[in-house]
């Protein structure tokens, strides 16, 4: 989509929206969002300042704005995979799904909702907390999807969903800290098998 908007300070603002805001996707990725300055994602996505804030507005308008393009075309098989038709199928999913995202090799390693909910500076306070909302959002959707196994006998009557929920995510984000911090495919698949030994379903 080419944007052309009101002129900033005499001259046009025109360039590709799409493709400047999947280059601040990967400085963002790359860098978490305190690591990534102004002029990371200036440079990056090829505009100047005042492009930048007429497009995106701020930065954590702009890194909002990134997270959404995150989820709809990196996480897409999380959403896949609560069609899985047991449970142990929807974990087998999530968890393969994500080793295919972290091993990709166009993509910068770890997860960017991990990244920055990490971040611990006063600047990042509403950005952490924004990502742990949407976190919960996809919590609440595989709590739901489990529960349902259990109704349906696919999932012993007497576990804990609460729990074993906690234990997909803590995997699931165990796997993204280790990638990003140089973890083979090979390691992780082991974490999923591992994993899934342990499942309490069939």
């Amino acid at each position: 989509m080419l944007a052309s908007n009101t002129p900033t300070k005499g001259r046009p603002r025109e360039f590709d929206v799409d493709v400047a805001l999947t280059a601040a996707l990967r400085v963002f990725w790359s860098k978490g969002y305190e690591g990534a300055s102004l002029t990371d994602l200036t440079e990056a996505m090829g505009i100047t300042r005042p492009s930048l804030y007429a497009a995106f507005g701020n930065k954590e308008a702009l890194f909002r704005r990134a997270l959404d393009l995150y989820e709809r075309e990196k996480l897409e098989y999380t959403r896949r995979a609560l069609d899985a038709p047991t449970a142990k199928g929807v974990a087998e999913r999530m968890l393969y799904g994500a080793i295919d995202a972290q091993c990709s090799e166009c993509e910068p390693k770890g997860c960017l909702g991990v990244i920055s909910a990490v971040a611990c500076g006063a600047e990042a306070d509403a950005i952490r907390e924004h990502v742990i909302a949407r976190r919960v959002s996809s919590r609440n959707a595989l709590v739901e999807r489990l529960e349902q196994a259990k109704q349906d006998g696919d999932l012993p009557a007497e576990i804990d969903i609460d729990g074993l929920t906690g234990y997909l995510f803590a995997i699931l984000q165990g796997m993204a800290v280790q990638a990003g911090a140089g973890a083979t495919r090979e390691d992780l698949e082991k974490v999923v098998k591992t994993g899934l030994s342990m499942w309490p379903g069939r």
